[in-house]
């Protein structure tokens, strides 16, 4: 099988379990930002320090492939059978609570609007998390018209939120202190 089948050239895609769109519909656009998440998010594996981040890293990764089969499956009606797709990982969110509740306990309160930057691994965490961010509002077009893709917005949402504090904690065990906003006077 090759790698090209020249079916996109004219500007449009096939959804998983059929028809197809214009590249340029919401719901491509939602399953593209899933990818580039997923791979900042391998890329930030590869940067940051904390094995903690890297195990909660890998495990997103799988989750945001699953999440993006679902996002680029057409919305099936009543009495109509999709495409067999993986598992969702419904419990993934309170997972990640419990993440992030564990690795905030390593830090101290937060008192100040944090700014991107830091170490290596925050500065890669900090542009996963803006990434996610736009995930985000992709699925929320989606979700829009697809009920089924509010579970994605409730994950990236958590996920987004992950992101922002292991980047703390890069920045803390790195030894670099948070970047505080401080408004001109």
């Amino acid at each position: 099988m090759k790698i090209y089948t020249r079916t996109g050239d004219s500007g449009e895609t096939a959804l998983f379990g059929g028809g197809r769109v214009p590249k340029d519909h919401p719901r491509v656009d939602a399953c593209g930002a899933m990818d580039e998440l997923n791979a900042f998010i391998g890329h930030a594996m590869g940067v940051v320090e904390s094995d903690h981040a890297r195990m909660h890293l890998s495990v997103v990764q799988h989750d945001l492939f699953s999440l993006g089969s679902h996002l680029a499956s057409p919305a099936v009606g009543a009495g109509e059978k999709g495409p067999d797709l993986p598992r969702l990982p419904s419990s993934r969110p309170d997972e990640m609570e419990v993440w992030i509740d564990e690795e905030e306990a390593k830090l101290t309160a937060l008192d100040a609007f944090i700014l991107p930057g830091g170490s290596a691994g925050a500065r890669a965490l900090h542009l996963c998390r803006t990434v996610c961010r736009r995930a985000e509002r992709s699925t929320v077009c989606v979700a829009g018209e697809d009920s089924s893709a509010l579970f994605a917005v409730k994950y990236l949402n958590r996920l987004s939120d992950l992101l922002f504090v292991l980047a703390r904690v890069e920045n803390h065990a790195a030894g670099v202190r948070d970047i505080h906003w401080q408004q001109e006077p």
